[in-house]
């Protein structure tokens, strides 16, 4: 798990089929490669990186153990994400958990970040219900961002900024 530059995403670029663009980019809060499965994942990871607020941003977070999410899928009556090929169940994972700064009280935020057409489907739904009670049950809230909560003109210019920024030693 880890915090900063020692975290290891649950999920890296190479172990999901891409529906589009995944990035890998080297955040300027953690120093280390972040592994990103959409466009809308990288462009909300730009207004994060920007926040003066968040101080570290891990991505593809697991929702272990295991064992957890399986039972509240039980309980709610859905079934629980499996694998296609052996019809195991696979961890879930939240797009980002944050650390926030509010004056001297540093708190988790879990943030997962999906198109406003997926939220019409309701697998979506269903796997987003597991994925909130998995964190009510830790006291933190949920918060779905969509495209429509993520400052366009903003992302642009930290993307801009951000490789320049990267690339000097």
């Amino acid at each position: 798990m880890g915090r900063l530059s020692e975290y290891k995403p649950w999920l890296h670029i190479q172990d999901v089929p891409s529906k589009g663009l995944s990035s890998r980019v080297r955040g300027w809060k953690t120093g280390r490669v972040h592994h990103l499965l959409s466009l809308l994942e990288l462009t909300d990871f730009y207004v994060l990186e920007w926040s003066l607020d968040v101080t570290d941003v891990r991505e593809q977070f697991p929702l272990l153990p295991l064992e957890e999410t399986l039972a509240i899928a039980q309980s709610c009556g859905i079934r629980h994400p499996a694998d296609p090929k052996t019809k195991h169940p696979v961890v879930m994972t939240t797009d980002f958990i944050n650390t926030v700064r509010r004056g001297p009280v540093d708190f988790d935020e879990s943030r997962t970040v999906k198109y406003k057409s997926d939220l019409l489907k309701q697998r979506t739904l269903e796997k987003l219900e597991i994925e909130r009670r998995y964190w009510e049950a830790r006291k933190i809230r949920l918060k779905v961002v969509t495209e429509d909560g993520i400052p366009a003109a903003l992302a642009k210019n930290v993307e801009w900024l951000h490789s320049e920024f990267v690339m000097r030693p």
